[in-house]
């Protein structure tokens, strides 16, 4: 069976936009696993043959399903454990672990609030009712509220990541000097605030740009790539 990962897609559907689906996407990569990608919106989750997961990435190999992209990268170390680690053991894997939690916690709300009407605009039709309804529930105000002000607001984003800005001065990577799943988690924020959105969110010398382009030309991502 042909290795397929699901992933959302936008209006346009060459845009995969989801942080999690760009995380299950470097995470193949990382392991250099061949993989076909199938383009769904929102609403047509609920369709996908062969799972009942309500969110994807959902990745089918072996005639199986697999989704969240944590369980997927735990799923490829152990499945392809002669490949390059992703999250490793003992205090790799504590590394990675807090790193997730502090991405899917901070970074990825932070990030929503700075572009989320513009994910809003990108997404086909039959997905922005479902999008603006369940976000505006989610954050207790309409996606133009939410979004209103970024131009003030992102240096506070921007000063809220000095300790991984400081980690990225002393060494090339989160994960040290070659890439991890910590790399890829947080990656996947970014990029996905690239794919979504013209704004902004980091100064070009930022270290965090340097590296996100660092890891850009390492997985040989084809999508925006300079901040």
């Amino acid at each position: 069976m042909t290795r397929q990962l699901y992933e959302l897609c936008g209006a346009d559907k060459t845009v995969r936009f989801s942080p999690y689906c760009w995380r299950t996407r470097l995470s193949l990569a990382h392991k250099d696993l061949p993989f076909e990608t199938v383009p769904v919106l929102f609403t047509e989750i609920p369709d996908i043959a062969g799972s009942d997961s309500p969110t994807v990435p959902i990745l089918f190999e072996a005639d199986m399903s697999r989704s969240d992209s944590w369980a997927i990268a735990t799923y490829l170390d152990e499945t392809y454990a002669d490949r390059s680690s992703l999250i490793g053991e003992g205090a790799a894997a504590s590394l990675a672990r807090f790193v997730d939690n502090y991405n899917n916690t901070l970074l990825v709300p932070g990030v929503a609030q700075l572009i989320i009407l513009d994910i809003h605009d990108m997404l086909d039709p039959a997905d922005q009712t479902y999008f603006r309804e369940s976000r505006e529930k989610r954050f207790g105000r309409s996606l133009e509220d939410i979004q209103a002000g970024r131009d003030e607001r992102v240096t506070q984003f921007r000063s809220s990541l000095v300790a991984l800005r400081r980690t990225l001065e002393q060494q090339m990577y989160i994960s040290g000097d070659d890439p991890a799943y910590a790399d890829i988690s947080v990656y996947g924020t970014l990029q996905w605030a690239r794919c979504c959105s013209s704004f902004q969110l980091l100064e070009t010398d930022d270290p965090i740009a340097l590296w996100f382009d660092r890891m850009t030309r390492r997985y040989d991502v084809q999508a925006q790539t300079a901040w």
